[in-house]
């Protein structure tokens, strides 16, 4: 048994766990920071980086006016209030002091931030912010060692990777420490940051009851869930569950979704020329509609939230980037080698290789056809209409719902203590990040930067909580 005296343990060393043993440590407090992956930063190498908070200087230096309460109103006005209020009103508070010391810390935004963000329903006021490189939670990720290494340096932060905790130590229905294979160690608080499970396909099917296409971490694998679970903590965030608005299937033999070479979809960036179709061949939203929140809530009600784009060579050379880092002769010189990307001469031999309803898809776009000749969309009222399907050869592009994140997770009170499924306080144990589940702050929504930055703002309120003092 590991006999140093810890005040906190932090198992997991993503952005959440980092934040909350950097904050313990400036506080004057000893941390064990345990990371199961070989090196420390979680789903940051992963992420795109995208931050957000109401009322910062950059915002300030460019006339933006902001506050937490107006950032507020545009969450719930996203998620319709589906969120937790307290804890989003609690991250929110804290979020603009992350923006500042990560901003101290060297990270350097895109210059063209704060903006407005359109991959997801976008808010009213800029206010996200991201590093120029894509992804860019590399770049979070070097100011974040930036503030680690020093209190690594001065001993008040212990970081041992390559360590996965196996179980809590409970005794008397509190928790007083963790087990690893060597060893075990004790602290009065043990606090979870161990991500989602959005690459962990059984546990997303129990949860979250929906297709698995993940552009998760490889260290997403639920396993913090799990030990609150055995320790009898309560879920919360079931039934939040909504997709990422389609990327291709993944290649060979990596689950993960190719996201560099992804469709683009978002439709005041890319006004479009394709029609989106099921698999018996039939369309099912306007795919103009500018709101990727309506987009997202209606590829749930499709088979397997599966789609495909479909569109001929005039559309394949007038209205690109159709993918995303592929030319049009890249993308044509891809079909028939790449999984999901198809191309033929006519509609019928199209939908038997991408697997579609030939019937379906060659009465679709007849009828689309006839929507363009006349000028208007009497199916979906589209607008957008700028050419027949017609020239071949013909194209269509599969597209999955894509796992960014993951909704559910452990519930945890307004000060981020784990509760049991009877709402009591498992003494001793804390959660934040991911595996509190996104719904906590985003409700059944996406909400820009708030994945990561309640991730970091948690971090920091509990890391100032186990030790009693401020931190920096």
């Amino acid at each position: 048994m590991d006999a140093t005296a810890w005040d906190a343990i932090v198992v997991g060393a993503g952005p959440a766990g980092i934040a909350c043993a950097v904050t313990a440590g400036a506080a004057g407090g000893r941390v064990l920071l345990l990371e199961a992956a070989d090196e420390i930063g979680g789903a940051l190498p992963y992420s795109g980086g995208h931050l957000s908070a109401g009322g910062f200087s950059l915002q300030r230096a460019r006339g933006i006016e902001d506050d937490p309460e107006l950032h507020f109103a545009d969450i719930v006005r996203i998620s319709g209030g589906t969120g937790r209020a307290d804890l989003t009103r609690l991250s929110l508070a804290e979020q603009p002091a992350v923006l500042e010391w990560l901003l101290a810390e060297g990270f350097s935004p895109d210059p063209n931030t704060p903006r407005i963000v359109y991959g997801h329903e976008p808010y009213t006021i800029p206010r996200t912010v991201h590093a120029e490189a894509t992804p860019g939670g590399p770049a979070v990720l070097a100011a974040l060692r930036r503030s680690l290494d020093p209190q690594v340096a001065n001993g008040r932060v212990t970081v041992r990777c390559a360590t996965a905790v196996t179980d809590l130590i409970v005794n008397d229905r509190t928790v007083i420490g963790v087990r690893t294979a060597e060893s075990s160690h004790r602290a009065p608080a043990v606090v979870l940051a161990t991500g989602g499970f959005g690459f962990a396909p059984e546990l997303f099917a129990e949860l979250e009851g929906a297709p698995l296409t993940t552009s998760a971490a490889p260290t997403s694998t639920g396993e913090g869930l799990l030990l609150a679970r055995r320790a009898g903590a309560g879920l919360q965030g079931l039934g939040r569950y909504l997709p990422t608005f389609g990327g291709l299937p993944p290649a060979g033999d990596d689950p993960r979704v190719d996201w560099t070479h992804r469709p683009h979809l978002v439709a005041p960036e890319r006004p479009p020329w394709e029609i989106y179709v099921d698999s018996a061949g039939r369309r099912w939203i306007a795919e103009d509609e500018p709101s990727i929140d309506r987009k997202e809530r209606a590829l749930t009600g499709i088979a397997d939230m599966t789609f495909w784009m479909v569109f001929d060579a005039r559309a394949l050379r007038e209205s690109h980037p159709m993918v995303h880092g592929w030319t049009p002769a890249e993308l044509h010189a891809a079909c028939g080698r790449r999984r999901g990307l198809h191309r033929a001469a006519d509609l019928v031999d199209l939908a038997r290789r991408a697997g579609i309803s030939p019937t379906g898809l060659t009465e679709e776009v007849a009828a689309y056809n006839a929507g363009v000749a006349a000028g208007h969309d009497p199916a979906f009222g589209r607008r957008q209409l700028p050419a027949p399907i017609a020239e071949p050869p013909f194209y269509a592009i599969e597209n999955h719902p894509v796992t960014l994140i993951t909704f559910a997770g452990v519930d945890v009170d307004e000060q981020l203590r784990v509760r049991r499924a009877d709402g009591s306080v498992i003494p001793g144990l804390y959660a934040i990040g991911e595996v509190i589940g996104s719904a906590a702050v985003n409700g059944n929504a996406f909400c820009s930067g708030m994945c990561l930055t309640p991730a970091l703002a948690f971090g920091r309120i509990v890391g100032r909580a186990v030790t009693g003092g401020p931190g920096e």
